[in-house]
């Protein structure tokens, strides 16, 4: 059940509680990338994580077990985090990369990749006459980003991905920060991801906490999947209706979490 907005904590107010929830207790934890690590930009390529920033998680990275879950493909993401002996799982979790390189792919995504191609090229060609409209493919996914397209335009972009979207019944649209994101229709997004990592880590509730730190609605399924586990620490400017526990403002607060962990 979504929790209502009056009932998330400010994660720096609450200390001492969450160092009781975490006492004695080993922390798996759970990063999202765009809005989490790096602050959202205007294209997805200028998203580079800063080296401050990687230092600390690389201090986290040694003292706990770490899973980046990204809307980004999963070697896009890994190449720009950098960081050995971590998971990461890309594109809402559809590919995982295990520490030791084993890849664990959503079959039913896999057998979708050739219309995700198709998907692609048709949105390319429909969108290229609209300024500031990019078409990404994400190997599973295919998201369209309106960030810097002008207002009066907005509404062309919004009914060519769905006039598109129409002509595929194994497909879904969902919608995040100034983006469409069109994925196969499958029961599978970073909730089940973070499911999937914790069974290979053989989580355990007596032994185990469970953080994940994510900004968007995509990382819902995600704080959903953690009741009894552990807790989503939510980052965004403004309070909203969420399912995790805390909420920090800014990915320079989230660096803030990071310190708070490796102490």
């Amino acid at each position: 059940m979504v929790s209502k907005e009056k009932h998330i904590k400010n994660f720096f107010e609450h200390l001492d509680e969450i160092k009781q929830t975490l006492s004695r207790k080993d922390v798996l934890l759970f990063l999202d990338y765009d809005g989490t690590l790096t602050p959202i930009v205007a294209t997805p390529d200028l998203a580079i994580l800063s080296e401050e920033m990687r230092a600390i998680l690389k201090r986290v990275c040694s003292k706990y077990k770490v899973s980046i879950v990204s809307g980004r493909a999963t070697d896009d993401v890994r190449n720009k985090v950098n960081i050995d002996g971590i998971f990461y799982a890309g594109s809402h979790g559809f590919e995982i990369i295990s520490p030791d390189g084993k890849v664990k792919i959503n079959e039913e995504a896999k057998n979708i990749r050739p219309i995700i191609d198709e998907v692609f090229s048709e949105l390319k060609m429909l969108l290229k006459g609209i300024q500031g409209a990019l078409v990404e493919h994400v190997k599973y996914t295919v998201s369209t980003h309106y960030r810097l397209v002008k207002e009066k335009d907005f509404l062309k972009v919004k009914h060519i991905v769905e006039a598109v979207l129409k002509k595929y019944p194994q497909l879904r649209k969902t919608q995040g920060k100034k983006v469409f994101e069109i994925r196969p229709k499958i029961n599978w997004d970073k909730g089940k991801a973070v499911e999937w990592i914790l069974d290979v880590l053989q989580f355990n509730d007596q032994k185990h906490r469970v953080i994940y730190i994510g900004d968007d609605t995509t990382d819902e399924d995600a704080f959903g999947v953690l009741e009894g586990k552990g807790f989503g620490i939510l980052v965004a400017e403004e309070t909203r209706e969420t399912r995790a526990a805390y909420q920090v403002r800014n990915t320079d607060e989230v660096k803030k979490v990071l310190e708070f962990l490796v102490k």
